[in-house]
Order: structure tokens, then C-alpha cells, then sequence
């Protein structure tokens, strides 16, 4: 009896060494040659941080909602959805609450933002109250620029300066006479909108195009959405009643942007580009192209279909975009970049040369960025047309 309780005391001793011992993990081991990489969601479960992703929704933003969710799908978990509400406008207060409730998990190291609407910096400003350590990324910002480029670590905007030329020189190029400009007292209080009015205005004058200025509904008015686009639906044919089919439309809204173009299409008119170039935004639904599953984020097909759909319109050099889709690179560029910034791979916060090489790689193609003024974490882009 003596020999088996002691026998049994050594072996609880020997279990009990064991469960307290810290032994050294087995090396690992080298993956075998011609080996597949783990999937983005094995690497993303890896990660010892999370990426919060916030956009509007399908209604104001789809391309960027869109873009969101492929990021998710692409790294799993380590991605964190969130968006602002449609009324933004009247709603900062939630657009802060969704902020902070991203914020509040420790385990989230970096916030992306497109687009950064108005309420973003005070969202921001909130967040840097309890976590001075979440890297900011702020994409399309609708405040004024010298106030958003104190908030925002890297700031990615559409060279909207640069465009208020490029949009009056391109309807010209198309075959356009006048050029209509539409928008609402909000958004022309936004510095950078306002500013390239004002340059196409003078682009447009110079080159011999009449330009003509026309308020819309805001759609975060009491009208909302449905408003604005009933507005445009009515109003892009008194226009080309009035000036002729050579009269060319730009908006400076998302929501305008299907009504527009389906409304330019049918009259026979010119649409130069979108507020936020891409092939994506609003031109496969309003000239009816459905996508199949195994097409979605195939930029050839889309191309294609685009251009037949303008071939059968017999609208062939009366449409056209960017080859790249802005606004959904803003999102995938900027998860990449605090990817890239949370592994250690970038010189400070604000890295252009790796922002770069990230964007082209997105992109498709070698792109250039500009400093906004003497900020060096304001960068500007822009795209080059394409006609279909």
C-alpha cells in the first residue's frame, strides 16, 4: 500500500511538472517546394490586429460598399465592416458612434474611411481622444481640406482641381456645345467642389463651350435620394430640349449619377465621366448590363460590355469614364497601405512611395500622386478618360 501511494504521488508530480513547463515550439517547418500559399483568411486569422473598414451604404456609396465587402471576403476576420448612415448630414452623431464602436476593440489598429463624409473629422477626433494609436485613412473627404488634413494620417482625394479642366476639355473632345453642372448649396461649400466649378467654368468659356450651372436637390434633404434622382430624370431632357443633343452633363453626386447617364443615353446627349470615375459606378445599371457572379471585379468584361451597349445605343463616343475604378481603389489601396504600415513596411505614417507602388499595383498601371499644398499625407489623383 505504502509503494503504490508513493508510486502514485511521484506520478502526480510528474503530470503537474509537465502542465507548468513552458518547452521550446518545434522549429517551423520550410514549406515544400512548388507549396501553395495559405489563403488570405488563414493569414488574416494569423494577424495579431484588425482593420476597420467604414463606407456608406448600397444607396449612396455602392461601389465603395462593395469594395468593403470584397476586402472582407479577401481577409476574413481581421476586416471589420461598419458605415455612416444615408443622412449624413443630420446624422453625425452616429457616423461617431460607428467610429467608436470600431474604436473600442483593442485589437483595431486601423481605420479606413471612403468616403469621408462630413462628420469624419469629428468622428476622428473622438476616436483620438481614447486611441492616439489607430492609423487613419481617410479616402474622398468632404470637409474642407487644410481642417480634414489635421485628423486624417494619409488622405486620398480624387484631383478634383485637376479635373474641373479635364471634364470641360473631354466634353469638348466628345463633341459637346454647352456643358451642364449640377449640384446643390452643400456641396458647393465644400472648398475643393467648389473650386473646380469654378476652373471648368473658366476651362469650358475658354475653349467654347457654354456652361451652364443648375441646382439639384440635395439628396440628404427631405426628399432624400428618390428626389435628386427624380429631379435629374426630368430635368437632363428639358436640357437637351433646350441647348440640343451636343450638351454635355456632369453631376457631382453618386445618387445623380444612374438617372444621368440612362437619361443622357436615351436623349442622345454626352456623358463625359462620373463624380467618381470608374466603370462600376452607376453605367451597367442604367444601360441594363447584368453581371454574372463569375464576371463580378472582372474590369475587362465590364469594358466590353459597356462599350456594346453604346454601340447598340448607337452612342458610340458619347460616353465615356476613367479605366479605373477610383473609389473602390481608395478602399482596397487603403486597407493594403495599414496593412503594409501595421507590418512595419512603411517610414512613418505617411509613406508616399509605398502609397504609390500600392495604388499602381490596384490600379492596374503606374499611377502619379500630388501633394495637396504642403501636406504630406494629402495625396491627389488623377485618372486618365476612357471613351467608349
Amino acid at each position: 500500500m505504502k509503494k503504490s501511494i508513493a508510486l502514485l504521488l511521484a506520478l502526480v508530480m510528474l503530470v503537474s511538472l509537465a502542465a507548468c513547463g513552458s518547452p521550446e515550439p518545434a522549429p517551423a517547418e520550410e514549406p515544400a517546394e512548388g507549396a501553395a500559399e495559405a489563403p488570405a483568411e488563414e493569414v488574416a486569422e494569423e494577424t495579431s490586429y484588425k482593420i476597420g473598414v467604414m463606407t456608406g451604404t448600397v444607396s449612396q456609396g455602392e461601389e465603395e460598399f462593395r469594395a468593403a465587402e470584397n476586402m472582407k471576403e479577401v481577409y476574413g476576420d481581421m476586416i471589420v465592416l461598419s458605415t455612416y448612415p444615408d443622412r449624413f448630414m443630420q446624422e453625425q452623431e452616429t457616423t461617431i458612434t460607428n467610429m467608436m464602436a470600431m474604436a473600442s476593440d483593442p485589437d483595431v489598429k486601423a481605420i479606413v474611411m471612403v468616403q469621408a463624409v462630413p462628420g469624419a473629422a469629428a468622428a476622428v477626433g473622438r476616436v483620438r481622444e481614447i486611441r492616439d494609436d489607430i492609423l487613419i485613412v481617410l479616402g474622398v473627404p468632404g470637409e474642407d481640406p487644410d481642417v480634414i488634413a489635421g485628423y486624417g494620417d494619409v488622405i486620398m482625394q480624387t484631383n478634383d482641381l485637376a479635373r474641373g479642366a479635364q471634364i470641360a476639355q473631354q466634353a469638348k473632345d466628345m463633341g459637346a456645345e454647352t456643358l451642364v453642372h449640377y449640384s446643390f448649396p452643400r456641396h458647393m461649400s465644400y472648398e475643393m467642389l467648389a473650386a473646380r466649378r469654378d476652373l471648368m467654368k473658366e476651362a469650358a468659356e475658354s475653349i467654347g463651350l457654354a456652361f451652364v450651372e443648375e441646382d439639384a436637390p440635395d439628396p440628404t434633404g427631405d426628399a432624400g435620394v428618390p428626389g435628386t434622382q427624380q429631379f435629374i430624370m426630368e430635368d437632363v431632357p428639358r436640357k437637351v430640349a433646350e441647348y440640343g443633343t451636343n450638351t454635355a452633363f456632369f453631376g457631382t453626386n453618386c445618387s445623380m449619377m444612374e438617372p444621368m447617364i440612362r437619361q443622357t443615353v436615351e436623349t442622345g446627349a454626352i456623358y463625359p465621366v462620373q463624380c467618381c470615375p470608374s466603370p462600376y459606378h452607376a453605367l451597367p445599371a442604367a444601360l441594363g448590363i447584368s453581371v454574372p457572379e463569375d464576371k463580378a471585379g472582372d474590369l475587362d468584361y465590364i469594358l466590353s460590355e459597356i462599350e456594346a451597349k453604346c454601340e447598340e445605343a448607337e452612342m458610340a463616343g458619347r460616353v465615356a469614364t476613367w479605366s479605373v475604378p477610383v473609389n473602390m481603389m481608395y478602399v482596397e489601396a487603403g486597407v493594403k497601405y495599414a496593412i503594409a504600415y501595421l507590418e512595419g513596411e512603411t517610414d512613418g505614417k505617411a509613406d508616399e512611395a509605398v502609397l504609390t507602388e500600392i495604388m499602381s499595383e490596384v490600379a492596374g498601371g503606374e499611377i502619379v500622386l500630388e501633394n495637396y499644398g504642403d501636406y504630406d499625407n494629402y495625396f491627389l489623383y488623377l485618372g486618365a478618360p476612357i471613351v467608349f
